[in-house]
């Protein structure tokens, strides 16, 4: 059996960049700290990195929402970023693209491996039994405003004590212990390409992709307790999912909608 944790071979995912394809081009280094802080800073350097995927073997100061940070397993995770040009995107829609991200990861990984996991708005992969996190997707705008870069973090083969927290899981965990990083990038970045061509060509988010994601959703239905800068809590039921990517809250009090931008935690109640 191959090794699991074995360098990516840039050669090997040449078959998903390249000329008329989303991807122009694919760098795969041995490790950094963040590749999603490596392709903003090219970005906001002036750098055209439309199209642009950077995979690290070793990623060791990953980013995560509100500033956490993490180091992962070398080997033992997808850790990559994907730039996205936001021409031809309407702004309203740019709150979904971490949200199909998020749909692409779980068809990359039920295509590779049989796993079949859900959505926690907005930005983590959970499954098992249990319901523990798989991935976790950051984006952020950068170059001015010209690029979306959106990052993922996908768990592949963590044993127990190498999991980054204990509400983690891996595909290896959850009975996929031949989980192909490679595969699962190159499956990841073709349905990521289907989904954001999708959007582009509705302008944005479409009845159907809606539909498609809610009944993909763990959060749309729940009880939730959404906590928001300065401690201020909203609780009530999440409802749906709205054409910008928003989370509507039914509370006591009316309905409060909430952006990715805002949420602190998420948490069911």
């Amino acid at each position: 059996m191959s090794d699991p944790r074995a360098a990516l071979d840039p050669a090997a995912l040449a078959d998903v960049a390249g000329p008329g394809g989303p991807w122009r081009r694919i760098d795969v280094v041995a490790e950094t700290g963040s590749t999603n802080a490596d392709l903003t800073a090219r970005a906001d350097a002036g750098e055209d990195v439309d199209g642009t995927v950077l995979v690290a073997d070793h990623q060791t100061a990953g980013r995560g929402r509100n500033g956490r940070t993490w180091a992962a397993v070398p080997g033992a995770q997808v850790s990559m970023s994907v730039a996205v040009a936001t021409a031809g995107l309407p702004p309203a829609a740019w709150g979904w693209v971490p949200l199909v991200t998020g749909l692409a990861v779980l068809d990359a990984v039920a295509e590779t491996t049989g796993v079949r996991a859900g959505l926690k708005w907005p930005n983590d992969v959970l499954a098992g039994p249990d319901a523990r996190k798989l991935a976790g997707i950051l984006a952020e705008v950068a170059g001015g405003g010209s690029v979306i870069v959106v990052g993922v973090g996908l768990n592949v083969s963590h044993d127990v004590d190498e999991l980054p927290d204990p509400a983690a899981v891996s595909l290896r965990l959850l009975g996929a212990p031949a989980a192909d990083r490679r595969e699962l990038v190159a499956a990841l970045l073709r349905q990521l390409a289907r989904r954001i061509d999708d959007l582009r060509r509705h302008g944005g988010a479409n009845a159907a992709l809606v539909e498609e994601y809610v009944g993909r959703s763990l959060t749309v239905g729940a009880r939730v307790r959404a906590v928001l800068p300065g401690d201020r809590e909203v609780v009530g039921t999440a409802r749906a999912i709205d054409d910008q990517g928003r989370l509507p809250i039914d509370t006591d009090a009316g309905t409060v909608v909430v952006s990715a931008g805002d949420i602190v935690h998420l948490r069911p109640v």
